[in-house]
């Protein structure tokens, strides 16, 4: 019986669907067991090969750990609120969630090909109202709640509102606006009701602020710091600028702290950690007020470095501040727009990343040093962020790289204040014992001792304090999108009422174009029917707005990370959904996430705001852990083999008399920049004459192989471009009729494809050698291996061991489907091992023996499970496949077929292989699944020699070799060599002078 893999695999897919075979309980006496994965966005181009390396790796462990008996929870839905769908309806006018579905189903049919053991019985899509209802819900909570730094966690908001009716708010220890003004009882009790309502504003969670924002108009909306890179949007590549709108923005730096210390209990690779630890940025040191000379207003600054402060001879603002506009003087105003101007189109991150430009402009005003009363010139320069610490630096170019650049471009005085350190070259930024000097009462002083003492002078003055602060900034959190949560919110005299939550969903509305509107209102603002009746509590038409008991709705809508930020107790719940986002007794039953896969780029994003949104649902009452997922691995990447033709491409001006029937090249041949190519080589005019993906490029690094003739203009380029991989076989041929009848390599029917050994063709050319490159894997690459094919050729089970062999599972490796042929015969070599065989190699009957195994298959055996158990404890999946490899190969050589043996190798191989394993179990003569068989146990006694097989020397040179029990003493064991006949015949009568035995190891006859 031949291995089918196919029928195989359909067969069990469908058992496994059919009979709920990983749906997990909620009321369970096993332990349990939560493992997931990052979930999918549903996009368009489907899954590659790449994709399901964790999810393989995922389902690996989990079925591991339902084989050792635990409750496993493995569920899989759709992060499906995304850009990519609304860019699509943006162009082609159909609904996203029309698209979304479409993809779904795709994505679907994709997974269950490779056999997964998700629990589908809990499936989450985030764009669907059942589901996001929760998010409205999470959102609401968050708005109702303010953080109190005496019992350092969020409460209700009412307890506030308790504390400012008794006595205001100047005993109030709260993460609040800077800008709070302190009021009395009384005060509250005599303010109006929008007065209250935007000082409760000041305190929320979730809050309305103008805000600097990175914005995109190609795209219409505001992006995150993560969606931006190199200073352009990821989707699409276009310009971002920052600019200030009112904008719901998150409170997370309230948990600034709390975010860092729970690193500490997490079981994080380390790299992950540090980028988080990084980014929310913990410093200590003071806050120091400058006041402004012939002005009202004063500069905070935070340093950590209050000790130099005698060192200070200029300060720098962010550009982008309100306060720059206010102190500019008249003669600076031109030139200080203009590099306001200039700043507004670069990221933060481009910003932050440039250390070598350095620009700035003068504001043409000054402030006052607290200590000294000397005027301090005020310039504005883009190294500075508004949104990091108050957006203003006190400049001390003695003692930072930065500042000292600065001064040096700008000419400003740099004094010294470290004894005997020479800063004429650069900076002294180092925190030792170096006294400092020209600093009043720090004469002298060491960077410890001053430090204190500056900051209890700057109290005394009145004029800055001991703070720590931290580079998180709060979270944006609106997005100019259509397809997005909608906010459960409405507006009352422009104040944000919260809709209740009985009330929710609130339903993205129908809209004719998915634009913003040419008033520059996102696309909901296109929404004829977005208006909410507050006696009604319904959603009526907009025509219908009184602003007495009809009001607007809010037109933007959340970002993608508000959805991801909790999906994972939505998998907890699977009766209730509709009475909670997660029932307490399924959250106190599965608590938190045990394993958790994906990518390390999620570090700065989903990875912290889910922190920060369980830490708050657990202050809340609303969630029992504080943190999401207990242990993480950050899967490696899948890279593709790029196949690349080199096509002869000709400037039509020196068009080459030899067209398509050159011998070999011109010379002399280099290799050029494509910028070069236009600039130097090319006449005026005619790069214009090239193909329009020559100008553009198939990528940045565009290899140009230009061939000259000496003393003429160009004459044709040799140029590197992609094509698709699956027009390239196994031995890097070319099919040239599939190439040429592709319409998207039409532009290439008339030019020649050109070989490195000189040998160039048109159409009639019948084989063609392609280069190839390892790269990032990507449809805009042309290097995507589709799974579907790769399951339909060698099977799900060879794709998924085959992932696994290709490496750790935490670094990136390259794919190669020439390599994939070595799995799929292992499979076919264990299939065999449960059949008979003729003489011809044929195989027969499923044929298993019920006979007791040798002592050297159980050896096999055992080795077997110790190692793949030690290798599926530490995630070593690439050692087990070869471990199974080589336990085949041995039992085969044994033609071992004893039940004894085959039938836990069967389930050891079940987590990598199960559609195979599932059949084998069955045909062993099971009827339940192999599921939850037990893991094999590991039995020491078998690994236990009892023989050994010892090297017989005589006068250091090994003759022959003999088998004896290990428990002999070295008098049995001289003995029995004695009697040995070659070793009569090496002594030849001879009694040796001595012989040397070392019990398990060696026999010498010595003379």
């Amino acid at each position: 019986m031949n291995y089918d893999f196919n029928a195989i695999e359909e067969k069990w897919q469908k058992h496994w669907k059919v009979n709920g075979t990983f749906e997990a309980q909620n009321n369970s006496d096993k332990p349990k067991y939560y493992v997931l994965d990052m979930f999918p966005y549903p996009s368009g181009a489907g899954l590659h090969v790449g994709h399901p390396l964790g999810y393989i790796a995922s389902d690996i462990y989990a079925r591991y750990k339902r084989h050792q008996g635990f409750n496993v929870l493995h569920p899989q839905g759709y992060d499906s609120f995304g850009l990519p769908a609304e860019q699509y309806a943006i162009q082609t006018g159909q609904h996203p969630a029309i698209t979304t579905e479409t993809n779904i189903a795709r994505y679907r049919e994709q997974l269950d090909k490779i056999g997964f053991s998700f629990d589908w019985s809990r499936e989450v899509r985030t764009s669907e109202p059942e589901y996001y209802r929760w998010t409205q819900w999470v959102f609401i909570q968050l708005f109702e709640s303010w953080y109190n730094k005496e019992t350092n966690k969020a409460e209700h908001v009412d307890t506030l509102i308790a504390k400012f009716e008794a006595n205001g708010n100047a005993s109030v220890n709260a993460v609040c606006d800077e800008d709070i003004v302190s009021f009395t009882a009384e005060d509250w009790k005599n303010a109006s009701a929008k007065a209250k309502q935007e000082i409760l504003l000041k305190y929320r969670l979730t809050y309305l602020a103008e805000t600097e924002v990175n914005w995109c108009p190609a795209l219409g909306t505001v992006l995150a710091n993560d969606e931006i890179i190199n200073g352009v949007s990821e989707r699409g590549g276009h310009s971002v600028v920052r600019k200030k709108m009112k904008q719901w923005s998150m409170r997370i730096s309230a948990y600034a702290q709390r975010l860092l210390d729970g690193l500490q209990d997490i079981d994080w690779p380390q790299p992950l950690k540090d980028s988080q630890t990084n980014w929310i940025g913990r410093s200590k040191g003071a806050s120091v007020e400058f006041a402004i000379k012939d002005s009202e207003k004063s500069i905070s600054v935070f340093t950590t470095r209050p000790d130099t402060i005698f060192g200070v001879t200029f300060m720098t603002l962010a550009p982008e501040l309100d306060l720059v506009n206010e102190i500019t003087t008249p003669e600076q105003k031109a030139e200080v727009d203009a590099y306001i101007a200039a700043t507004a189109k670069r990221s933060e991150r481009e910003r932050m990343a440039d250390v070598k430009t350095i620009s700035g402009a003068f504001t043409g005003a000054y402030a006052e040093h607290p200590f000294t009363k000397e005027p301090i010139p005020i310039w504005i320069g883009d190294y500075v962020l508004a949104g990091y610490g108050t957006g203003a630096v006190m400049a001390v170019p003695c003692g930072d790289q930065r500042d000292w650049d600065f001064a040096k471009h700008f000419n400003i005085p740099i004094k010294n204040i470290f004894d005997g350190v020479d800063i004429s070259e650069q900076a002294y930024a180092e925190k030792d014992n170096t006294p400092l000097k020209d600093s009043d009462f720090l004469n002298g002083l060491s960077y410890k001792q001053a430090l204190p003492k500056a900051i209890e002078a700057l109290e005394e003055l009145g004029q800055g304090e001991g703070k720590i602060n931290y580079r998180l900034r709060d979270a944006v959190f609106s997005r100019q999108r259509y397809w997005g949560e909608p906010f459960p919110t409405y507006y009352v005299d422009g104040m944000p009422q919260m809709i209740a939550p009985e009330h929710l969903p609130i339903r993205l509305p129908e809209v004719e174009k998915y634009l913003p509107t040419e008033e520059g209102e996102p696309p909901l603002g296109r929404a004829d029917v977005w208006a909410w009746d507050a006696t009604q509590n319904k959603i009526v038409s907009n025509e219908k707005i009184d602003h007495k008991t009809i009001f607007p709705l809010e037109l933007n809508t959340m970002p993608g990370w508000a959805g991801s930020s909790w999906y994972f107790f939505r998998y907890m719940e699977k009766a209730l959904r509709d009475e909670a986002f997660a029932s307490k007794e399924a959250m106190d039953y599965w608590q938190d996430v045990d394993l958790y896969i994906g990518g390390s780029e999620h570090a700065t994003g989903h990875l912290l705001y889910s922190r920060f949104w369980v830490k708050f649902l657990k202050d809340r009452g609303f969630a029992p852990v504080e943190e999401p997922f207990k242990k993480l691995i950050n899967q490696g990447m899948i890279l593709g083999e790029s196949a690349f033709i080199k096509v002869l491409q000709f400037n039509k001006e020196s068009f080459h008399p030899k067209f398509g029937t050159m011998s070999e090249p011109l010379v002399p041949q280099f290799i050029i920049s494509q910028e070069e190519l236009h600039h130097n080589l090319l006449p005026d005019g005619d790069f214009n004459d090239l193909p329009k993906k020559l100008k553009d490029g198939y990528d940045k690094h565009l290899n140009v192989k230009i061939n000259t003739v000496e003393g003429e203009k160009l004459t044709y380029g040799v140029f590197n471009y992609r094509v698709d991989v699956d027009l390239v076989d196994l031995k890097n041929n070319l099919d040239i009729r599939e190439f040429f009848e592709d319409k998207k390599y039409f532009q290439f029917s008339q030019s020649p494809l050109y070989c490195e050994n000189g040998r160039e063709f048109e159409n009639g050319g019948d084989v063609y050698v392609v280069s190839r490159e390892v790269e990032k894997m990507s449809k805009s690459k042309y290097n995507v291996v589709n799974p579907d094919d790769i399951c339909e050729e060698y099977g799900a089970d060879t794709l998924r061991m085959y992932e696994m062999f290709l490496g750790p599972l935490e670094q990136a490796k390259p794919w190669n489907t020439a390599g994939i042929t070595g799995v799929h015969n292992f499979l076919k070599k264990l299939w065999k091992l449960y059949h008979t065989v003729d003489a011809s190699g044929n195989l027969g009957d499923f044929a298993v023996s019920e006979d007791a195994a040798s002592k050297e298959a159980m050896k096999v055996l055992h080795k077997t499970i110790k190692k793949a158990q030690e290798d599926i404890e530490n995630f070593s999946f690439n050692t087990s496949v070869s471990t199974f490899m080589i336990a085949v190969n041995e039992l085969s050589a044994l033609k071992c077929n004893s039940r004894e043996v085959l039938e836990p190798l069967a389930v050891l191989i079940s987590p990598y292989a199960p559609h195979i394993a599932e059949e084998l179990w069955s045909l062993l003569g099971h009827s339940e699944s192999i599921a939850t068989a037990p893991f094999p146990e590991f039995d020491a006694k078998h690994l236990v020699e009892s023989s050994k097989e010892y090297p017989i020397s005589f006068n250091g040179k090994m003759r022959f070799t003999m088998e004896l029990p290990l428990d002999l003493s070295k008098e049995e064991i001289e003995k029995a060599v004695r009697a040995h006949e070659k070793t009569q015949e090496y002594l030849g009568g001879r009694e040796p002078k001595k012989v040397i035995i070392v019990p398990g190891k060696i026999v010498n006859f010595v003379g």
